[in-house]
């Protein structure tokens, strides 16, 4: 029995059932024991959402007293948790599953198995249609299917009878007039103010089943030549340059708009008796509930994106084409959305478009690489946004802190603004010192680099004046990417690099993925179950492992910087055997070329980042080897106190001013003292004033940090003593204060030095 058979044996009979004159509670009746005939299961239950409960409203092989007597909260037992997570549940023992209630007033303790499924509309649960078996099976995938498409049919249904509450199904947002603070996750920095504008109104669909299957097909094959037009003009736009990493990512969607796996299965769900609508919905839903099983974050991405596409399909097919973006933008908006894909986002004036608040998005998605290419602020991660605020509602977006204030008071507003207007007068007063070195007051000369990933981030060389790229994440091409990007891609990238700094030194680290940072691509072969991956299976000793990886980069690194100085850091060294197995590789490469005649770069320097302590206590054995050494203070801070920085519970509780993180510094300078190596410090440690001011104080003449901090930090350079400030720093780390961060603050206030 195939899945489109079986849910089109049932949605026939079901057809006649709903076009029949007898009342709701008759047809419920009706269904279940369709369902049950057709699945040949002794148990079919429909469970609805009343009142904020789950209400057993018809069952076929349970006692019929039950009905409206028994009700689950939701989240309670296994029905309550299907309607809870939107997800499928498919068990042989149903007893044995943790959530598992058992009410005896049903009389279903003789039953072993259960399938259960959610209906959904407006994509909530508005109630769960259950199976259940005697002998202990699993349900085979096409009934699932089964089930889950008769589910969306049942939606239908319980909609047009007003079965369920409309406020039990989110309907619109009630009326807010007061001022809503919402905390959630930074994704692009930055502070912004408009009005909020929803990115994209929910295309209701009005009819499920289908009368004319082909008359169905025609229309998604027609709706999706239309999108896959509307992608091909996308990706031949030049928004930003050709080249760049938003050019990459509108590749991966492209391939998803022309996967035939997925409008296959969008074919499949049309031979069910589905309208084209509720096919495309189907499969989308199919999608969201495969999203909740899925751990690895970028792969969630990837799904975003499938889901954008959806959207986008279902709106082309339904003729509900009213998008803000194509309705055109007529004030300065925030962009208020569930998630949002790389596509859809281009499609903004930008003049207008402001900022992004998601109800989802993550640091790693597409749609926040584009948007860090355009400029624009964006918040993520705020539940239940969309019932907080309405359209115009006044916004403001502080990407800086990652909340957002809704509805703000003229208090709010007023302090927002003068805060926005201080933004603006400081990045015009550090512009100005763009063509400034940054020496200090005795006469040292502080390197004030920056950190980067995508090549357009190189053009804030020029807009900050930064001396350099002291960190360019070269993993960064590789997470964007929907495949391993081939060599030469990898040496195209690195050319333009170079080129795009005009002869500023840069700094290539070498990719640091695994643990957290997993690649699609490489699921099977990158270890994903470290219990504390920022701690496992990653960065170098990854790359050394997969010497197919290194050899690749390794090979692009030389010929992509071929005439010119290649500068490459090899991040999360432990020991010096694993610099010395690195650089063999490279010299091995070098050799390759040379013998073949390529040209090479004109030198090559090597470092090293310092991260993991255990490499402090044998770096003088590794010292006469390096160029260079980059101490990486963001891992180097939570590997000293075993503290997870991505843990909200421990992002506050280290100090970077510690005196056991100042300490550390302290040797590695020591360590250094006397030796040609050259000695840095990359990481958002430097990009802050109060601890770059410390750093100065310690001896560190290199900082490389985020661009936006380029500007006053060369501003706070220009205001220190060295020899002051390291005579205070020997003092304070002999005899640590109470509270070094109050100690220093209290320095440079004494001193005229901001440090805010």
């Amino acid at each position: 029995m195939k899945a489109a058979s079986a849910a089109r044996s049932i949605l026939t009979t079901l057809h006649e059932v709903m076009a029949s004159r007898t009342h709701t509670q008759a047809k419920l009746n009706q269904v279940v024991d369709v369902i049950g005939e057709a699945l040949d299961s002794e148990v079919c239950t429909i469970y609805l959402l009343r009142d904020g409960m789950l209400e057993l409203f018809a069952t076929r092989g349970l006692n019929q007293a039950a009905v409206h007597v028994t009700r689950l909260g939701v989240g309670e037992g296994l029905t309550g948790s299907i309607a809870q997570n939107i997800e499928t549940l498919n068990l042989d023992e149903a007893a044995t599953h943790p959530e598992f209630q058992y009410r005896p007033e049903t009389g279903e303790e003789k039953f072993h198995s259960l399938a259960g499924v959610p209906i959904v509309r407006r994509e909530r649960a508005i109630g769960v249609l259950t199976v259940q078996h005697v002998e202990p099976r699993k349900y085979a995938e096409v009934e699932i299917e089964a089930l889950q498409t008769v589910a969306m049919v049942l939606a239908e249904l319980i909609n047009n009878a007003a079965l369920v509450d409309e406020e039990d199904i989110g309907g619109p947002a009630e009326a807010r007039t007061g001022q809503d603070r919402l905390d959630g996750l930074k994704l692009v920095k930055g502070l912004a103010i408009g009005e909020a504008v929803f990115h994209q109104p929910r295309v209701q669909i009005e009819q499920t089943v289908a009368e004319d299957t082909e008359a169905e097909r025609e229309r998604v094959y027609l709706a999706f030549d239309r999108m896959r037009e509307q992608i091909d003009t996308m990706t031949g736009q030049a928004e930003f340059g050709l080249g760049g990493e938003h050019e990459q990512v509108l590749e991966t969607y492209k391939m998803f708009a022309y996967d035939e796996g997925w409008s296959r299965r969008i074919n499949e769900a049309i031979d069910s008796g589905l309208t084209a609508e509720a096919a495309i919905e189907r499969v989308q839903q199919r999608t969201r509930m495969r999203m909740r099983e899925i751990s690895d974050p970028l792969l969630q991405d990837r799904m975003h994106d499938l889901e954008d596409l959806a959207n986008r399909l279902i709106r082309i097919v339904s003729g509900q084409l009213g998008t803000a973006a194509q309705k055109g933008l007529t004030r300065d908006a925030i962009l208020v959305a569930k998630n949002l894909g790389p596509a859809e986002l281009l499609e903004y004036d930008k003049r207008r478009l402001k900022g992004v608040v998601l109800e989802e998005g993550s640091l790693t998605a597409h749609v926040v690489i584009v948007a860090r290419a355009m400029g624009v602020p964006v918040v993520g991660r705020i539940r239940n946004l969309r019932g907080m605020v309405r359209e115009g509602d006044e916004v403001l977006v502080d990407g800086d802190s990652g909340s957002v204030t809704l509805r703000p008071g003229n208090g709010v507003l007023s302090a927002f603004e003068a805060r926005f207007a201080r933004a603006k007068e400081k990045k015009a007063a550090y512009a100005k010192l763009r063509e400034i070195e940054p020496f200090t007051r005795d006469g040292e000369r502080i390197e004030v680099m920056m950190n980067a990933g995508l090549r357009d981030d190189v053009g804030m060389l020029a807009m900050t004046g930064a001396d350099g790229i002291g960190l360019y994440r070269t993993e960064f091409q590789f997470l964007v990417s929907a495949g391993l990007p081939s060599r030469e891609r990898q040496a195209r990238l690195y050319r333009d690099v170079l080129d795009a700094a005009k002869g500023k030194p840069v700094i290539f680290r070498t990719v640091d993925i695994g643990g957290d940072k997993a690649l699609p691509y490489l699921a099977n072969e990158i270890a994903k179950e470290d219990e504390n991956p920022a701690m496992g299976w990653r960065a170098l000793r990854l790359a050394l492992e997969r010497e197919g990886l290194m050899k690749s980069q390794a090979r692009a690194l030389l010929e992509g910087c071929a005439g010119r100085e290649l500068n490459v850091m090899f991040p999360m060294v432990s020991e010096p055997w694993e610099f010395d197995a690195a650089k063999k590789v490279f010299e091995q490469q070098l050799d390759f070329l040379r013998k073949r005649k390529h040209q090479l770069p004109s030198a090559i320097r090597y470092g090293v980042m310092l991260e993991v302590p255990s490499l402090a206590e044998t770096l003088d054995q590794l010292l006469p080897r390096l160029s260079f050494v980059s101490i990486g203070t963001n891992d180097l801070t939570q590997f000293l106190f075993a503290a997870d920085r991505a843990n909200p519970m421990l992002a506050e509780r280290y100090d970077w001013l510690s005196p056991a993180i100042l300490r550390f510094l302290d040797r590695v300078v020591k360590n250094c003292v006397g030796t040609p190596v050259d000695l840095g410090v990359c990481g958002e440690m430097g990009g802050r004033r109060l601890e770059a001011l410390a750093l100065i104080g310690l001896g560190i003449r290199r900082l490389s940090i985020t661009p936006a901090a380029v500007g006053q930090i060369k501003e706070l350079v220009r205001k220190v003593d060295t020899k002051e400030i390291g005579e205070a720093m020997i003092g304070w780390l002999a005899v640590p204060p109470e509270n070094m961060r109050e100690a220093l603050q209290a320095w440079a206030m004494e001193r005229d030095i901001e440090v805010d």
